[in-house]
């Protein structure tokens, strides 16, 4: 795929020496500034995204994508092409030496539109995201518009901004930093970015294989996610391989503390170390890159009228898939916001609560890729032990398989404390709560219960439908999947929230507690 390019060109208020108030301005044109962009365009907000750059990066740096994600991408209008063009997968072995310690499934159960994860390269990605962009009249991307200054009041921000003609200023109500984790956003805000450096470094290596090479029995029709731990091509250190598009595959090689960096970095080092993976199967290197990674967020994720997203609030190890992911799930919750606040339906509180949210989620992610590392990684002969250990029990008992950990696969989080949802006045059973993400399901008419969500306040009603005012409600059956899923039983009622997060529940109807759910869903504390 050729890679789209947002060249630089002088703006109106450039030329005409005058900043332009914006509602919006996004500082960073990667998946999560321009999953940001789509949100709130598709909420008729007019957005002005800058990027320092006006290209798309290369190599594939992000790989798998989850189905929360797959589902906020489907909702702009870019998830099906996503999907298609990706390699789907939802089943993983894990492998201790050369043999099998235990395998796992994702996404047992069917009857979802997404599957439980897409690998695509992430530059694929933010192809479709730009030529998205490019496409709607509400939005503006510019290239070369690098971030050099700003400030901020009680009515708006001024950014400073370095192009190829010079600085001029742009003002804009809000201002959302997506510019990755060396955020000059976050830096000009002087917000602490604490956590842990990890010193392991690994290798990225994307290799294509000669037609009907199968080396240690991969199967490109049945892609899985496969982990070592101490395989024989590769002793005392773990490797991760994943089946891309286009007939890629992407390998991990730890490398250690002690790795010589330029040594690794010589193409024949790497290509010795992939020809010992691969078994000696003809190949070709694409792409390769080694990374040192951290585990930290910032201390706020609100600064007034300038708030952080993705990269430049959290950074995560890639063991789990959950940078990228929890970035686009970040513009999912703050996208609806913003929208809401910049045309009055609600409070500016409301911004508060995605720091609150994102901020809980940031932690839950950081506490996964921390234990997933220290046990790829252990640091002390005790913890080496214990790993040990638990890799030669998992082939045979279940409760070791718990205890080996390759990274645990990104889920969103539950915001079961959300300030924004109305605790049960009911007993229910199993099925998520107020604060949890809203399952799938299909309709019986066809189609799917997310697409029937769309990105809006929606009422599910189980078994008949109900009416209320300004609020559109989507009738299911009593009885069913979708009933199973949600803990429904005939005339339960769910409110659901834009991000496809579960706001209220009742077993019965009662207008006016929907009406007050609501008002509290939007941050109207007053009503």
């Amino acid at each position: 795929m050729d890679l789209p390019r947002y060249s630089y060109h002088q703006s109106l208020e450039q030329r005409a020496g005058q900043p332009q108030r914006r509602p919006v301005v996004i500082v960073g044109a990667g998946p999560v500034g321009l999953s940001l962009a789509l949100d709130l365009a598709r909420r008729d907000v007019p957005v002005v995204v800058i990027d320092d750059n006006d290209r798309i990066g290369s190599g594939s740096r992000a790989v798998c994508w989850a189905k929360k994600t797959l589902e906020v991408f489907d909702r702009l209008g870019v998830g099906e092409a996503v999907a298609r063009e990706g390699v789907r997968w939802q089943r993983g072995r894990v492998f201790h030496g050369e043999r099998e310690a235990y395998r796992f499934d994702l996404l047992p159960e069917a009857g979802h539109k997404m599957p439980a994860m897409v690998n695509l390269q992430q530059d694929q990605v933010e192809a479709r995201l730009v030529r998205a962009v490019q496409l709607d009249g509400r939005i503006e991307l510019r290239g070369r518009h690098e971030l050099i200054g700003l400030e901020q009041d009680a009515t708006g921000v001024t950014l400073t901004v370095r192009t190829p003609d010079g600085l001029f200023d742009m003002q804009a109500d809000w201002v959302v930093a997506c510019d990755g984790a060396r955020s000059p956003t976050r830096t000009l805000l002087g917000v602490g970015f604490a956590g842990q450096v990890f010193e392991d470094r690994f290798l990225i290596a994307d290799v294509t294989l000669s037609p009907g090479a199968r080396p240690r029995g991969l199967d490109p029709a049945q892609p899985e996610r496969w982990f070592w731990f101490d395989p024989p091509f590769h002793r005392g250190q773990s490797v991760l391989l994943h089946a891309q598009a286009h007939g890629l595959w992407r390998i991990d090689f730890q490398l250690g503390r002690e790795a010589d960096v330029e040594a690794e970095k010589q193409p024949e080092r790497i290509r010795a170390r992939v020809a010992a993976m691969l078994d000696g199967a003809p190949f070709e290197l694409a792409w390769s890159s080694i990374y040192q990674f951290a585990c930290r967020r910032a201390e706020r994720f609100r600064v007034g009228r300038v708030l952080l997203a993705g990269d430049a609030a959290h950074q995560v190890s890639p063991f789990g898939a959950r940078g990228a992911n929890s970035g686009v799930q970040d513009a999912d919750n703050l996208g609806w916001k913003l929208a809401a606040v910049v045309k009055g339906q609600g409070d500016d509180g409301l911004l508060d609560t995605y720091e609150f949210e994102r901020m809980e989620a940031a932690d839950d992610n950081i506490g996964h890729s921390t234990r997933a590392t220290d046990f790829i990684s252990p640091k002390s002969a005790l913890s080496r032990r214990l790993r040990r250990a638990a890799l030669d029990l998992a082939p045979h008992a279940d409760f070791a398989k718990a205890l080996v950990n390759s990274g645990r696969l990104s889920l969103p989080t539950a915001h079961v404390d959300s300030p924004l949802s109305t605790p049960d006045e009911d007993s229910w059973g199993p099925g998520p709560g107020p604060g949890c993400p809203a399952p799938d399901a299909p309709l019986a008419g066809g189609g799917w219960l997310v697409e029937a969500m769309a990105g809006d306040f929606v009422l599910l009603a189980f078994g008949w439908p109900v009416e209320v005012p300004g609020l559109r409600v989507v009738t299911l059956p009593g009885e069913g999947l979708a009933a199973t899923r949600y803990g429904a039983r005939p005339g339960s009622i769910v409110l659901v929230r834009p991000d496809a997060v579960i706001a209220a529940r009742w077993h019965r109807f009662d207008a006016a507690a929907v009406a007050q759910a609501l008002a509290r869903a939007l941050g109207r504390t007053d009503e």
